[in-house]
Order: structure tokens, then sequence, then C-alpha cells
């Protein structure tokens, strides 16, 4: 006989362990799946790793800073074996907080995968059968692949952060947020950068901001080659060689990492047994209250299709845990105007639209109010590069609907902006608003 839950979690990322905790807080009974590490991919292989990654990055570069500044040292190299294990030992601190608040929470976690048996049962890979009448699926997303000849010669994403060295000669493939944050922290770290891009970079992201981005990271040597047809990798004395039918060989590289996006983690849940649907490339259908087309199924995170965003699939998993079982229909994720950072070097931020979604859907009435400075951090040291700040406003009351910031800081500036977005932010908010002199951040206030 099957164990009864009032909840199952496939899942437990980001989004499937926020379901599971509200869900728990609000005294449901909830059982948990997840094969591999807690945390999935945002804790192990993505934005926690990263971030500590990229913090050494900056320090590499506010070391060469401060020789400009004049101080007496001499920059040196990255001990990447101490940092690798530094940043080990803080993931773990993490997962071991899961362990213990699952525990606290009288979440059941089960360390195994579970498959669809019916559309209130799931099967665990030990042999188990759960019911629940809500189940959410949360088993987030993979790197993708290419289907050419040595593409195993080459790293995806999660591999970065098993390397024991740093590459000096690497190949980026790829145009996205990850392509574009290795890039910027593998060259602040010393290794020799060449991006090899299908498009352009940042698809999602302001014109304008990420054609400022790309002049800074080629002025920092970044090769960027656009317009490829990757055909396959092979290994020669001197590296690795990678084939583009456009451009020919390039090489010899020490690295080649694969940034091709990511696809859902979907083709082993035996979705059909439960009748759910999924679109083409695979992820779980939802509506606006993260449904699916099967009643008592819903999906969070990834899975989703929705912005690969670790707080949308947290806040998703919160408020759909709240309306299932916190007595509030209501409670939706409500994904407007959300704010996201690359950490480039610098980083770019934005919350809201574009320049170009803006004059999609309000043509003539769209405004846009721009900046572009040295910031002072730079500036003393005679550093030629600048930052952009950028507003979109829409109508006579000028309504912002986008911030960019493309910057020093940019990461920290936009989280307060974006709540006065998020509230119906004018124009004439910012100029009411006295600027804190000297900032980056003031000029956003200062906008004419």
């Amino acid at each position: 006989m099957a164990d009864t839950f009032d909840l199952i979690v496939l899942g437990a990322g980001s989004g499937g362990l926020a379901t599971a905790f509200r869900a728990a807080r609000h005294g449901a009974r909830v059982a948990l799946l997840e094969p591999g590490a807690m945390g999935g991919t945002c804790v192990n292989v993505g934005c926690v790793p990263k971030k500590a990654l990229w913090f050494a990055a900056q320090l590499a570069q506010q070391q060469q800073l401060a020789l400009h500044y004049g101080f007496a040292s001499t920059p040196g190299p990255l001990d990447w074996e101490h940092f690798r294990q530094l940043r080990q030992t803080y993931i773990d601190g993490i997962r071991q907080r899961y362990a213990r608040r699952l525990a606290e929470a009288g979440i059941q976690v089960y360390a195994e995968t579970g498959r669809f048996v019916a559309a209130d049962t799931v099967a665990t890979s030990g042999g188990d059968e759960l019911r629940a009448m809500q189940i959410v699926i949360a088993t987030g997303g993979r790197p993708g692949r290419l289907e050419v000849p040595g593409f195993d010669l080459g790293m995806v994403s999660d591999d970065i952060f098993a390397l024991r060295t740093l590459p000096q000669r690497i190949a980026i493939v790829g145009g996205g947020y990850i392509a574009v944050e290795f890039a910027g922290l593998l060259r602040a770290l010393g290794s020799e950068v060449s991006m090899h891009v299908r498009r352009g970079l940042l698809a999602d992201f302001d014109a304008e901001a990420v054609a400022a981005l790309k002049e800074h990271m080629q002025a920092q040597g970044i090769v960027i080659t656009q317009g490829v047809k990757v055909a396959g990798l092979h290994r020669d004395d001197g590296g690795l060689v990678l084939h583009d039918e456009v451009h020919g060989e390039s090489g010899p590289y020490d690295a080649v990492l694969w940034a091709l996006g990511r696809v859902p983690n979907s083709d082993r849940l035996d979705l059909d047994a439960a009748g759910v649907q999924v679109d083409e490339a695979g992820h779980v259908v939802i509506d606006a209250w993260q449904n699916s087309n099967v009643p008592g199924i819903c999906a969070v995170g990834d899975i989703s299709g929705r912005a690969e965003l670790t707080p949308l699939a947290v806040a998703a998993g919160r408020r759909l845990a709240d309306r299932l079982f916190g007595g509030q229909p209501g409670s939706r994720l409500d994904d407007e105007y959300t704010p996201t950072v690359v950490f480039a070097e610098p980083p770019l931020g934005m919350a809201g639209l574009t320049e170009a979604q803006a004059l999609e859907l309000h043509g003539d009435q769209v405004r846009v109010y721009r900046s572009r400075f040295a910031p002072l951090q730079w500036a003393v040291a005679g550093h030629a590069g600048q930052s952009l700040m950028k507003i979109v406003c829409v109508g006579d009351d000028e309504r912002v609907v986008g911030i960019h910031a493309l910057g020093p800081g940019a990461e920290e500036i936009l989280q307060g902006f974006a709540v006065a977005l998020k509230m119906g932010l004018r124009k004439r908010d910012l100029d009411n608003t006295i600027a804190i002199h000297p900032s980056s951040a003031e000029e956003l206030v200062l906008l004419s």
C-alpha cells in the first residue's frame, strides 16, 4: 500500500525546498524526493559557487586597481585549490543546514528519484509508492548539449567547479548569461578567453546595455566571434581545437566550455502516466497559478519554462504552498518587473522592460533617459571605462517600466530601485529624490 502525504515534491532545488518548507509550516505532511545534493543547481553548481568565483575575480581586479592607487603590492595568482576548498566548505554548510531544517520541519526526505504511475501516485527508485492529492514538480534542468563530434572533450557549466587548476586558454561556446559570466571572471583571474557566439550576447537584455558591456569585455582582452556554427571539437598535440563551419578552426585551447543553455529534467518522470502536458522542449506547461493541465499536479522553477532565476522559483513555491495549504486562495507569483543581474565584468542588471520591448508595446509613448559616466573608483585611477544607467518610461506621467544598470555595484544598486518599480515608480519620483553623492546610484535619480 502506498504511503500517503498531503504533498509530494519532486526535486530539492530552490523551488522544491521553498515549496516543501512553506507547506510544512502550514501543517502539511510533505514528502520530498531528491537523488542528488540538497539545494539543486543553485547551491551546488550554479549561483552560489559561481558568485564565490566572481568574488575571487573581483579581488583579482582590486589588486590591479590598488597598484594604480599607489599601494606597494605585487598581485599574485589565486591559490585555486585553497579557494576551491573554502568554497566547498561553505556549500557543505548550506547542505547541512538544509538537512537540519528538513528534519525540524518533519519533512520526509527520500534520497531517490521519482516517476509518476498515476496522477496522484509517485514510485520511487527504491521501490516505494507515495500518494498525495497535491504533487509539485521541481526537478529543474541541466546543461544543454550539441550533437557534434568531440563534444565530451569539453566541459559544461557544472564541470567548472571541479577544476583543480585555472585553464590558461579557454574557449566558451555560447552567448547567454552563463557564457558571459564565466568569460568575465575567468579573464579577470588570468585566463585567455575566446567566446564563440552563434548570434549575439544576452538576447534578453537591453541592446544598448549589452553593447556597452561587450565593449568592456573586448577591452579586457576577451575575443568575441559572432555568427559561428560549431561543427565539432578535437584534441591535437597543442590542445583542443574547435571546428567552426563559418570561421574555420580555432585554438588550441586548454579547455572548452559549452554554455548552450539548459534543458528541463522531465524526461525520466514518466509524465505520460499522469497525462501531464509538456512543450516541445520538455517543460511542464503551466498557467499563472503554477497548475499543469492535470488537477493536483503543479510545477515550479526551471522545469516550468519560466525565467531560470532562483528567486522566481522560491517565490513561486512559497506562494503555491500558501494557496494550497495556507488558506490564501489568491496567492500566486507575480513576475512582472522581475529584476535580474548578469555577474559579468562589470555586472549588468535590469528590471522590467528593455527599450525594444517598451517600443513594441507602447510605441511613441516611450521616453528613454540615460547616463554614461566614469565611476569614481575607476576615474581616480585613470581608467577610461564607463558605466551606463538607463530608465525606460511610458506615457505623459512617465511611468518607469524598465531600469538598466551596467557598472560596479549594479547588482546591489538595482534591488532597491526594483521595489520602487514594482510600486509604480514615475520619473518625477526619481527627480524628487535626494541623491547620495558621490555614488554611482545617484545617476538614476539625476537623469535628465
